[in-house]
């Protein structure tokens, strides 16, 4: 299951940098920065993304052992983004998946199951 994740992340991240790639080279950043900030669902999709990178952030927060260890992995979610988070996956995966072990539960059961 481990390597299956850390292979999801790597495609995704590398997918995800692509795009981003990809999007510099073709794209209008101004104009596309001011539809985001201007429209509701661009307001809509800003809030979620930034959501999502508190909601990781607060993950590898809770999976780090040393403050600057998290520093290092939390403060750049807020710039890079999901690739920063996927890269992060694929070097952690072994952690994340040892801390619900140790926790006593098998990642087939939920927290309130015996």
């Amino acid at each position: 299951m481990r390597s299956l994740i850390r292979l999801l992340a790597a495609l995704g991240t590398a997918a995800l940098t692509g795009l981003i790639i990809l999007a510099i080279w073709q794209g209008d950043f101004s104009s596309a920065g001011a539809w985001l900030t201007t429209r509701p669902w661009g307001r809509v999709t800003l809030f979620d993304l930034y959501f999502g990178f508190l909601i990781s952030a607060v993950l590898i927060a809770a999976v780090e052992r040393d403050w600057r260890s998290t520093l290092f992995w939390v403060l750049p979610v807020f710039v890079l983004g999901n690739v920063w988070t996927g890269i992060w996956l694929c070097i952690r995966a072994r952690r994340v998946f040892s801390l619900s072990t140790r926790s006593g539960r098998t990642h087939h059961q939920s927290p309130g199951e015996p």
